[in-house]
This record gives structure tokens, C-alpha cells and sequence, in this order.
């Protein structure tokens, strides 16, 4: 699958700007294509970078964890809800804590903890794979639920929102919720359709019905607070999160005579090792991404959007935040840039711009999830792993349209 996709990318990239060149005289297109090559093998050295640092620091704190019998812990509680989910995992593996520690995280919006610790579990997980370059069904719906973007607190959406002038950043807050469910709860149906996996089971439904009023008592509560308060209440909940967890690790640690030092150590040596390894897959995706980005393709595909929604004869303002929903597949960076010009171009609090951050909001950067996670314990045949992500993301873009002209008309 990755195979043809990549392929398909520079395919795709080539016929656009042969139609560019033929069409519409535009020769200098090649020139932006060869450019853009260029421009993201150097974005991939500086992501690199960025995540040496990150992945040494989490792993670190992570063996220190796992040293002190947290992550067997969460095995334990959750042993039986993924030993349904996930049959081909024993219970109490430690995958099975990592796995919880990287949901939490990303509900969150703890981005920078969340992907070592998933590197971790995905790792975790190919000990048990009897295919080393082919994607496991555990591994698969991992990756899935990763890729789907459930996020309780998007923080970082609040703060774009208020760098461009909102006079209330979370706005969309509600309606990144309903839609990041949506795409969740799509990827989960859509992995457990492939695999056939028993949802109907009655630990399985205790535990979505637990996590239904969690979600609903946690909506309820929060519509009570002002605007002012609940964007107080997201930045400190969330790196207060943060720093709790560092020091509960920590403590644990302490508690269990682990020598923390020395453990930190020996975990981040690992993390410097995986994301050494990360760097191929890493060039090789956002190459792929760039060109396709610089033909014109996406520009292209926004065109023939626009016409067909206009010859079904229905409202057209949803258009003009598509870009971001097309990019953020391939380029969290892309998407980002597409929100802020959205926001520039037609105001902070248009309807576009709120359809646009309600997207970036609900949706995942699926290709990149899926190059790093990969990528990460040398997956080369992904099976239903894109698809069924790629159906998460298509829901959370149709789910953020809804709930957008629901809440805004």
C-alpha cells in the first residue's frame, strides 16, 4: 500500500504540472516541484532535530516508568478492554499501558508526549508481530485510534484563534469535540468491520458506555464556564497534565528504589536510536507531500470542489476551508499555514475559518502518523491501516461541515 502511494504522489504531482505547463503556460511549475524537494529533505533533518530531543526526553522518563511497574499497572486495569480489541496481545503486556499513556496524552493535546510514547508501544507491539514488515491487526487499530485525533482540549487551536484577534478563542471548542468523536469513533467501527472484531461484547460496551458519560459530564461542566475561564482552564489543565505526569514517574521511581538517574539514561539512549532510524521515512513522505503540494494538484482538486458543490446547488462557504482538510493528511505544517491564511483572508471569525480550525482540530496529519509510527519498527505493507484512517478523517471533515453550520448556520 505505501508503495503505490508514494508512488501515486509523484504521478499525481506529474500529470498537474503537465497540465500546468500544456494548458496554462506555466513552465516555472518544475522549477517549485525541484524547489520543493529540496525545501522538505531539509524540513526533514530539522524535524529530526526537534524530535532527537523530544524522543530522548519522553523515552527517558518513560523507562523510569516501566522500571517502576507503572505501565504493568495500566496493563492490568485495561487488560481486559484490549484483550477484546486486541486479542493477539496477552494480557497485562506492557504495549498495553504504553497504549493508554499515549491516548491520554493525545486527548490532551499533549502532542510532544504522546508520539514518543506511541513509538514506544508501537514498538512494544512488533515484539508480538510474527511479520516484521508487515503490519500486525493490533498494530493497526493502534495506529487508527492514533491517527483519528481525539482531543478533549485543543489548546493549540484556542491559541492560533487568539493570535489572530478571536474575541473568544474557544469558540470552537464544542464543536472540535463532536467532530474529533466522530472520527474516532468511525476509525474504531471501521478497523473492527476489517477485523471483525466483537464490539457487542459486554466489556466492550461497559467500557463506551463509561467513556459516553465521562464525555457527556465533562461537556456538561464545561458549557457552564465563560469563555475567559475556559481558555484558562485548557492552558493550565493541559501543562499541568504535563508536569504531573514527569513528576509521578519520577516519584514512582523513587517509591520503587528505581535509579532514576541511570534508568533516565538508559531510555533516552533508546530514543536517540529510534529517532535516528526515523529519518528515511521521514524524507521519503514529505518529498512525496511537497511536490504534490507545489504542482498545483490540491488546487486542482479544490477547483472541481467548488463546481460540483455549486452544480448541486448547495451553500459554497464551506469551500474555502477545504485546503485545510486536504493537506492535513500529508502536512500538519501544511495545515496549520492553510488555517492561518483562512483566518487572514476571510477573518478569525468567519464561517470558513471556524470550519477550517473546527478540521485542524478533529483531523490527524494520517501519512505523517503513519511514516513515523511505521516507519519507527521498519512496517513497510501497512494492510488497512490507510484506509481505515483515511475513512477516520474523511468523517471528521464531514462531521466538522455539520457541526459547524449546526453551531454557526
Amino acid at each position: 500500500m505505501l508503495n503505490r502511494l508514494w508512488l501515486g504522489f509523484f504521478l499525481t504531482a506529474a500529470a498537474a504540472a503537465l497540465a500546468q505547463w500544456l494548458v496554462g503556460g506555466n513552465a516555472g511549475v518544475f522549477a517549485a516541484m525541484v524547489a520543493s524537494l529540496f525545501e522538505m529533505a531539509r524540513l526533514s533533518v530539522e524535524v529530526m532535530i526537534l524530535l532527537f530531543g523530544t524522543l530522548t526526553l519522553w523515552l527517558g522518563l518513560l523507562r523510569i516508568a516501566e522500571q517502576a511497574g507503572v505501565v504493568d499497572v495500566l496493563a492490568r486495569w485495561l487488560g481486559p478492554l484490549f484483550g477484546r480489541l486486541m486479542p493477539d496481545v496477552p494480557r497485562g503486556h506492557p504495549a498495553i499501558g504504553l497504549i493508554t499513556l499515549n491516548f491520554a496524552a493525545n486527548a490532551l493535546g499533549l502532542d510532544n508526549a504522546a508520539t514518543p510514547i506511541g513509538l514506544r508501544a508501537m514498538r512494544e507491539l512488533q515484539t508480538l508481530n510474527p511479520s516484521q514488515d508487515t503490519a500486525s491487526n493490533a498494530q493497526i487499530l493502534f495506529l487508527v485510534l492514533n491517527a483519528s485525533s481525539l482531543t478533549l482540549l485543543p489548546v493549540s487551536i484556542f491559541m492560533y484563534r487568539a493570535q489572530a484577534g478571536a474575541a473568544d478563542p474557544t469558540l470552537v471548542f464544542l464543536p472540535i469535540l463532536l467532530a474529533t468523536s466522530a472520527s474516532t469513533l468511525t476509525g474504531l467501527f471501521a478497523v473492527a468491520f476489517v477485523q471483525r472484531l466483537k464490539l457487542h461484547d459486554p466489556v466492550v460496551l461497559i467500557w463506551l458506555a463509561a467513556v459516553g458519560l465521562l464525555l457527556g459530564g465533562f461537556m456538561a461542566v464545561l458549557a457552564t464556564l465563560s469563555a475567559t475561564a475556559l481558555a484558562a482552564l485548557s492552558s493550565l489543565l493541559g501543562n499541568l497534565t504535563l508536569f504531573a505526569i514527569v513528576i509521578a514517574f519520577l516519584l514512582a521511581g523513587a517509591w520503587r528504589k528505581v535509579p532514576v538517574y541511570e534508568s533516565f539514561v538508559d531510555g533516552a539512549r533508546q530514543g536517540f536510536d529510534v529517532a535516528r532510524n526515523l529519518l528515511p521515512y521521514l524524507v521519503a513522505m514529505l518529498c512525496a507531500v511537497g511536490v504534490l503540494r507545489a504542482s498545483g494538484a490540491l488546487d486542482f482538486a479544490l477547483d472541481g470542489i467548488r463546481w460540483l458543490v455549486q452544480t448541486l446547488g448547495w451553500d459554497t462557504r464551506f469551500v474555502e476551508a477545504l485546503p485545510t482538510a486536504l493537506v492535513k493528511p500529508f502536512s500538519g505544517s501544511a495545515a496549520r499555514a492553510m488555517l492561518i491564511e483562512t483566518m487572514k483572508t476571510h477573518g478569525v471569525d468567519s464561517f470558513p475559518a471556524l470550519v477550517a480550525a473546527t478540521v485542524q482540530g478533529s483531523t490527524e496529519t494520517t501519512f505523517y502518523v503513519l511514516a513515523v509510527y511505521f516507519g519507527a519498527v521498519g512496517i513497510r505493507r501497512a494492510r488497512h491501516a490507510v484506509g481505515c484512517a483515511l475513512l477516520a478523517d474523511l468523517a471528521g471533515v464531514i462531521a466538522s461541515i455539520a457541526v459547524c453550520y449546526w453551531f454557526f448556520g
